[in-house]
């Protein structure tokens, strides 16, 4: 009896919580398309060494953030060792471009703190 009950909550637990999780992962191509909004709603903004900061903190933002941030430090890793330079120097230049080209009213960290960008 123990057994088959065991066997029921199991089913019922993966039942239950697998569509959930799957909802909520995004893999890469989705936080991608998602940045743009995210950005409009201030939940993330550009930080001056290259990477996204979570501004507001929702399991989206944190994946949007994870995701990309990623994926830079592969491509900046890449220019790097392309060019025979620091990826340091890389992701600060990355990080001054990105925070120039960031839209009036978005989020960029400046001196630590989340500022909106005039």
């Amino acid at each position: 009896m123990m057994k088959y009950l065991l066997t029921a909550v199991l089913i019922a637990f993966i039942g239950l919580s697998g569509p959930l999780a799957q909802a909520q992962q995004l893999n890469l191509e989705q936080s991608m398309a998602q940045l743009s909004d995210a950005k409009e709603q201030g939940l993330v903004g550009e930080k001056p060494d290259g990477y996204l900061g979570v501004v507001k903190s929702t399991e989206t933002a944190e994946q949007i953030v994870k995701h990309i941030n990623e994926a830079r430090r592969q491509e900046y890793t890449r220019i790097a060792n392309n060019n025979d330079i620091a990826v340091a120097d890389v992701e600060l230049l990355a990080g001054k471009r990105a925070i120039e080209r960031t839209k009036s009213g978005h989020y960029v960290k400046i001196d630590g703190e989340w500022k909106q960008k005039p």
